[in-house]
C-alpha cells in the first residue's frame, strides 16, 4: 500500500449531521463504533429523546459524541457528562463539543460509572448500550444509573432488539417500571424512570 493511503487513513473522518434540528461536525477515526455516520440506533434514540433545558446529563459510553453533543443542545442551561472507557473515544468527543461550540459539555474516562463524580446527580442518562459488555456490566450500569438519577430521573436506552426482555425485567427489577418507547429494525428504545 502506497505511503499516501496510510497517510490519508491517519486523517480524522470528518461528517456533518443534523439531530434534532441542529447541524453538528463530527470528527472521528478508525477503531471508534461507526466512524463514518451515526447508527441507526443512537438516531432512533435521538429521534425520541425528551429532556428539559436545565436537565444535568449523562452520556453512558460516549463514543465520539454524538449523544452527549445532542444533550448538550438540548439542555442549554444544564450540564453533559460524556464519559467512555476508551481514550481515544473520550479525546474525539471532548474536541467535537469545543468545535461545535458546546461548553456545557464535558467528557472524561470512566468504566461505567467508576471515575463519575460520587456527588453528580443526573436527570437524564442516555446510553447506546453495547450487546457484548456483558450481563455483569449492565447490572451494574442500570444500579448505578438508577443510584445517580434524581427522583423523576429518566434512563433512556437503545439496545439491540434480542436485548428487549433483559432490559424490560432488568429495568422493572431495578426501576420498578419499563416503557417501550420504539422499535425499529434491529434496534429498540427503552425508557425507566426514577420514582
Amino acid at each position: 500500500m502506497p505511503n499516501k493511503s496510510l497517510d490519508q487513513l491517519r486523517e480524522d473522518l470528518i461528517f456533518t449531521e443534523t439531530l434534532k434540528e441542529r447541524t453538528f461536525v463530527f470528527h472521528t477515526t478508525w477503531g471508534l463504533f461507526n466512524p463514518r455516520r451515526i447508527d441507526p440506533g443512537s438516531r432512533l434514540l435521538v429521534d425520541y429523546l425528551a429532556t428539559e433545558a436545565t436537565d444535568r446529563c449523562l452520556d453512558l459510553g460516549c463514543g465520539y459524541g454524538p449523544l452527549g453533543l445532542t444533550l448538550g443542545h438540548m439542555c442549554p442551561e444544564g450540564e453533559v457528562h460524556m464519559i467512555d472507557k476508551d481514550f481515544v473515544a473520550v479525546d474525539y468527543a471532548a474536541r467535537n463539543a469545543e468545535r461545535n461550540g458546546l461548553n456545557n459539555c464535558r467528557a472524561y474516562l470512566s468504566n461505567a460509572f467508576s471515575h463519575v463524580p460520587a456527588s453528580a446527580r443526573f436527570n437524564t442518562i442516555v446510553s447506546n448500550l453495547p450487546a457484548k459488555v456483558g450481563n455483569e456490566l449492565l447490572t451494574l450500569m442500570m444500579h448505578d444509573a438508577y443510584a445517580r438519577l434524581e427522583p423523576g430521573g429518566r434512563l433512556w436506552v437503545v439496545t439491540i432488539s434480542g436485548l428487549k426482555d433483559y432490559i424490560k425485567r432488568n429495568f422493572k427489577e431495578v426501576f420498578g417500571n419499563y416503557k417501550k418507547i420504539k422499535q425499529r429494525g434491529t434496534h429498540l428504545v427503552s425508557l425507566a424512570e426514577k420514582e
